[in-house]
């Protein structure tokens, strides 16, 4: 009786841990410097109207960390917090373009040197 009852102990467990990596996803850096660090998208963030869906009717809302608060006392300590100052020192760094991200995939030919070059195919074939 052991054995069966320790195999039935981790029932539907791999279902719960796939919801709790995609349950609490905020949006990336990139998102964050391109779209919400604009001036007149950040003063649209902060003075939002009022939402009963979000935490806090959606008062009390973090541009950098993309996050919505309770209260402004949350928010406060929550600016003062190393989990800001770490999202902080992220967005100052510059985001990555998509030729970066092809370089360093190496699906760009920008930047190599000493790569053999395609055949030149003129007079190759002779009749």
């Amino acid at each position: 009786m052991g054995r069966l009852r320790r195999s039935r102990t981790h029932h539907a467990q791999r279902d719960v841990h796939r919801a709790s990596r995609t349950r609490a996803r905020t949006r990336d850096l990139d998102q964050i410097q391109m779209i919400d660090l604009d001036p007149k998208n950040r003063a649209k963030l902060e003075a939002q109207p009022l939402d009963f869906e979000r935490p806090g009717l959606g008062q009390h809302y973090c541009v950098e960390c993309a996050k919505y608060y309770e209260t402004d006392t949350a928010l406060k300590s929550h600016w003062k917090s190393k989990v800001h100052k770490r999202r902080l020192k992220e967005l100052r760094e510059p985001a990555y373009t998509i030729q970066e991200s092809e370089f360093a995939a190496g699906l760009s030919t920008q930047g190599r040197q000493g790569t053999a070059t395609a055949p030149q195919w003129e007079g190759a074939y002779s009749v």
